[in-house]
């Protein structure tokens, strides 16, 4: 089949056939296109046509692809044309199934060979080339010897192609490109980057000279480096080097120098310039000027001043350094280290820098910051009132002051050079002491401040009384600084403490006889308690007499004995009662009271006396003397054999005891009354007559009186007969007792009487009336004359014969009334 026809025929079934078929073009060439369709069911071939869309009835290319073939390329196209590309499906008897489409230009022409290529760097080559019409850009393909391709796209010539590698060689061709695709390489030219720029780092050793150095370049046989001087227009120095590195000396300290360089590849090459880079040059070292202290806002630092260079480009920063880590930085012509503290020594040096760096450090200067305070402040009161203020030694210190306030207002200062100051300090003050130290420098700041407070006064006036025997009573007047007293008073065994803030204290319970020592110490909170105050000696009252005895010497004489308890000490015996006071004294142990009366009762105590007072007086016992004899005694003969005696009332007797004695026999009665019965008389007898007046408790005292003689024996045997004459004889017997009898005849009318001599026995009583009953009774007469009364009455009667007596008859007899 011709051409012309096919094309007709697919035209006419492409009027009538639905467009199923989707046509793409993949690529193009300026003599090719790649087309790409999608699969028709049923299709055994796929027919492409190309024909240009300004004639579209003469087709110039065809291509028959099979089944399964859905991208085909159609060649025999002229450059920069529009076609029409046709895609039949066919069947196995080659009807068309689906037919689809497209309309795409074909690439440009091939293009000429790059006119020029050259490195604009290291990284960079311009390319120039002719253009082409239709083109609408233009693909410069580079391949580097590793065969990696790469493809720019540019618009114009010439055109930069950037981002290569420095030191490499390319190979280049470029395409014409246009909507259809782009044109076949041109003709490759080949082309090499050259060297990369050295990277140049500059730095300034010292203010006069600059070191550059940079990295190897890779291929590089050569650097040339060019230095100018900021601010001058023509190059100072060029170097020529195949080091890495350049040292630039003879330089002005403290300019900025611009410096640039480049690398030679083997080839002669000048490869890439490195870019310009500034460098200064260091400045000149500072001379330091003043080193002094200075105070800023409470902190203490240290003022460094220098002189400044005025001659150097750019501002200057000047930096202060001290060996103890302290650092400032200024502009200006100054600085200062803070905080520094006290006692330091700092070695200050100063260097400035600019860009370049620091310049080397000035020469150093010592300097020492103002002296630490003294510390471990104290006190010693080496004697009264005189004190010793010490300190620890400070470092760096020229002097010290002291300076020493007393609670009153009191001041004083001491300066000194040790570390030491003595002043004048009294008892019971409060002072506040401090001390600073100097130097060139300065003061110390305000370091301790010591309170100190000295030990309180002694209390004066002190007065030691004794209140009673065991207790001290101790006043004084109240002494400075003391807020509390401990009084204490101490003898060989004991210890009696008190403690009170009152200046007044009372020591009970204290030994008696014993010498204490009684010390008054004022104390305080503060400063303890002043040990140093004088004692007083003070010897309490004597002990009381213990162990009291009583010994009755004789019956108004007692000895009273005691223990003796005191060492030093007179006694004094009291015996007290109703019969008033006796009293003794002695310096011993024993001591008599005389002159005591009978039937009293005393108490007697002991009481001790000594320099110290009056001790406590002895237990009391009871002193009882014995009853008092009666002062009168009688002793009455009531019978012949019994008498009745009787006395007057005796002081302190309870009961009486009272005796007749004789040596033919004995008579005793025991009685409270006053008079006492006693039988068993022996008439005629003389009796010893003694007494016992017993008191209440038994005590006794015996009584002596003139003795007593019982009276003569009464006659027996009395008879009484008739006489002549009208007499009557009386008869007893008895005689010849040294007694005289009297009779006596009591008769109702007439009484009669007669007396017989001693040693007679019987009387005769003349004219005697009868007719008369007489009462007879004969009784001995006593010495003094007195009728003996109890002797026994005998009755007769005697009747008359006549005138004359008649019988005289015994009518029988009875006791005397």
């Amino acid at each position: 089949m011709k051409w012309p026809a096919i094309f007709v025929l697919l035209s006419i079934c492409s009027q009538a056939a639905a467009q199923d078929i989707e046509v793409s073009v993949f690529s193009a060439t300026s003599k090719s296109a790649i087309l790409r369709w999608t699969r028709v069911y049923g299709a055994s071939s796929y027919k492409v046509i190309a024909a240009p869309q300004n004639s579209p009835g003469n087709p110039v290319g065809y291509a028959v692809f099979g089944p399964h073939t859905v991208m085909g390329t159609i060649n025999s196209l002229s450059p920069n044309i529009m076609y029409t590309f046709t895609v039949a499906a066919l069947d196995n008897a080659q009807e068309i199934l689906n037919i689809g489409t497209i309309d795409s230009s074909s690439a440009p022409e091939v293009m000429d060979p790059l006119l020029t290529v050259k490195s604009k760097d290291s990284k960079t080559f311009i390319v120039s080339f002719s253009l082409k019409t239709g083109a609408t850009s233009y693909i410069i393909r580079l391949q580097n010897p590793n065969r990696f391709i790469r493809e720019n796209i540019v618009s114009s010539s010439p055109a930069e192609i950037e981002s290569l590698d420095p030191y490499t060689e390319y190979s280049l061709g470029i395409m014409s490109v246009n909507s259809g695709g782009q044109s076949q390489p041109s003709s490759p030219v080949t082309a090499k980057t050259v060297l990369p720029p050295p990277q140049l780092s500059a730095s300034s050793p010292s203010n006069n000279s600059i070191t550059v150095s940079w990295a190897p370049v890779a291929n590089a046989v050569q650097y040339s480096l060019s230095l100018y001087k900021f601010a001058w227009n023509t190059t100072i120095i060029k170097h020529n080097t195949s080091n890495t590195n350049w040292i630039v000396s003879g330089l002005d300290m403290g300019s900025v120098y611009v410096i640039k360089g480049f690398a030679w590849d083997p080839e002669g090459r000048q490869g890439e310039d490195s870019l310009y880079i500034d460098q200064m040059t260091r400045p000149a070292v500072p001379s330091i000027a003043n080193v002094s202290m200075v105070m800023n806002n409470g902190l203490a630092g240290i003022s460094v001043s220098w002189e400044r260079d005025e001659g150097v480009f750019g501002s200057l920063q000047y930096h202060v350094m001290s060996d103890q880590n302290l650092t400032c930085n200024s502009t200006s012509s100054s600085c200062t280290l803070s905080p520094v503290g006290c006692g330091e020594v700092h070695t200050v040096r100063v260097s400035t820098s600019d860009e370049a760096g620091p310049s080397d450090p000035s020469g150093p200067v010592v300097f020492i910051t103002f002296p630490c305070p003294p510390q471990s402040l104290a006190v010693v009161e080496s004697t009264e009132g005189s004190c010793t203020l010490t300190w620890d030694t400070v470092t760096h210190v020229n002097s010290y002051t002291a300076f020493i306030k007393r609670g009153d207002g009191a001041e004083e200062s001491c300066n000194t050079t040790s570390r030491s100051c003595t002043y004048n300090c009294t008892c019971g003050h409060t002072y506040l002491m401090s001390v600073m130290a100097f130097n060139q420098a300065g003061s110390s700041p305000e370091g301790q401040v010591l309170n100190y407070t000295t030990l309180p006064c002694c209390p004066e006036g002190v007065s030691i009384s004794t209140v009673s025997t065991d207790t001290f009573e101790i006043t004084w007047t109240v002494s400075r600084g003391a807020e509390l007293y401990q009084t204490r008073a101490a003898d060989s065994s004991e210890v009696i403490l008190c403690n009170d803030t009152a200046p007044v204290c009372a020591l009970s319970d204290l030994s008696c006889d014993s010498s204490y020592s009684v010390v008054v110490t004022p104390c305080n909170d503060i400063s303890g308690c002043n040990r140093a105050c004088k004692a007083h000696t003070q010897i309490t009252a004597p002990c009381m007499p213990m162990n009291l005895m009583l010994t009755q010497r004789n019956s108004s004489c007692f000895s009273v004995s005691w223990t003796p308890n005191n060492r030093l000490a007179n006694y004094t015996v009291t015996a007290s009662g109703d019969d008033g006071t006796r009293t003794c004294n002695t310096d011993g142990n024993s001591c008599d009271i005389t002159d005591l009366p009978c039937g009293a009762n005393f108490e007697v105590s002991v009481i001790a006396t000594s320099p110290a007072g009056l001790g406590l007086p002895s237990y009391s016992e009871l002193l009882e003397t014995g009853p008092c004899c009666p002062v009168d005694l009688t002793v009455d003969q009531v019978t012949q054999a019994m008498s009745n005696v009787s006395w007057s009332p005796a002081k302190g007797a309870h009961t009486f005891i009272t005796s007749l004695t004789s040596t033919r026999g004995h008579a005793r009665c025991h009685t409270m009354d006053s008079h006492c019965l006693m039988g068993c008389i022996t008439c005629g007898t003389n009796y010893t007559v003694t007494m016992e007046a017993i008191s209440h408790s038994g005590r006794r005292s015996n009584c002596s009186y003139e003795g007593f003689s019982s009276s003569a024996c009464c006659p027996s045997g009395v008879r009484l007969y008739g006489m002549a004459h009208s007499s009557l004889r009386v008869h007893w017997r008895g005689a010849g007792s040294s007694h005289s009898y009297v009779t006596e005849l009591v008769g109702s009318r007439n009484n009669y009487t007669c007396t017989a001599s001693p040693w007679e026995s019987s009387c005769d009583v003349p004219n005697i009336q009868c007719g008369d009953v007489y009462t007879v009774v004969v009784a001995p007469l006593s010495p003094e004359g007195s009728k003996v009364l109890f002797c026994a009455q005998r009755i007769y009667s005697v009747s008359c014969t006549g005138s004359n007596l008649g019988t005289v008859i015994y009518r029988g007899k009875r006791s005397v009334d």
